[in-house]
């Protein structure tokens, strides 16, 4: 009866944070859908990728680390992790949520192929006003919104793939998305 006990005070917590994670799922891409330079990626792409968390750190030496879904029509094929570890001038720490959005198949195949790096010319569009200096494709460029739901409308497909950020909280000198691994595993139901 004891081991039970046990057994039941160790499980449910792990119920419960299952839920907390789907909400955060949830909630992320709702997030990006009230963005008004994400919403319409949502209508136009063949599927996407949410990662309601990333943690970013360093001092001279970074890493960043985050677990996603990944979406095709619809319904979650599979998870994915990011990691990425960075040499050079940074310091500080954030944590931010990021969607990339594949525009066809053949884009989504490529990220889900197994293991996926983005180069140096990737760049993300940042959503909130804290953090609205962006590196896009193209070049860097700045842009100012009063917050999450008043952005401007931008971004473009480049390579299949674009990829939108919201900072969460934190403060880093540095805002880079290449080096950035992905590991996907498909879902098995």
């Amino acid at each position: 009866m004891r081991n039970r006990l046990l057994a039941w005070c160790l499980i449910l917590p792990l119920g419960f944070m299952n839920v907390a994670f789907a909400d955060s799922y949830r909630s992320t891409v709702d997030l990006f859908k009230q963005a008004q330079q994400s919403s319409r990626f949502f209508h136009n792409s063949y599927g996407y990728a949410v990662f309601p968390t990333i943690g970013k750190a360093g001092i001279g030496l970074g890493g960043a680390y985050g677990k996603g879904r990944v979406y095709a029509r619809g319904q979650e094929i599979g998870t994915v992790s990011m990691s990425q570890l960075s040499l050079g001038l940074q310091w500080g720490g954030q944590s931010y949520s990021q969607i990339i959005f594949f525009e066809n198949k053949h884009a989504l195949e490529q990220f889900t192929s197994g293991n996926f790096e983005f180069g140096a010319n990737v760049g993300a569009i940042a959503i909130t006003a804290a953090a609205s200096a962006s590196g896009g494709t193209t070049g860097v460029s700045a842009a100012a919104s009063g917050g999450k739901k008043d952005a401007l409308t931008a971004g473009e497909y480049y390579d299949g793939m674009v990829i939108f950020t919201i900072a969460k909280g934190g403060l880093m000198y540095e805002a880079t998305l290449s080096g950035q691994k992905f590991s996907y595993t498909a879902s098995t139901h």
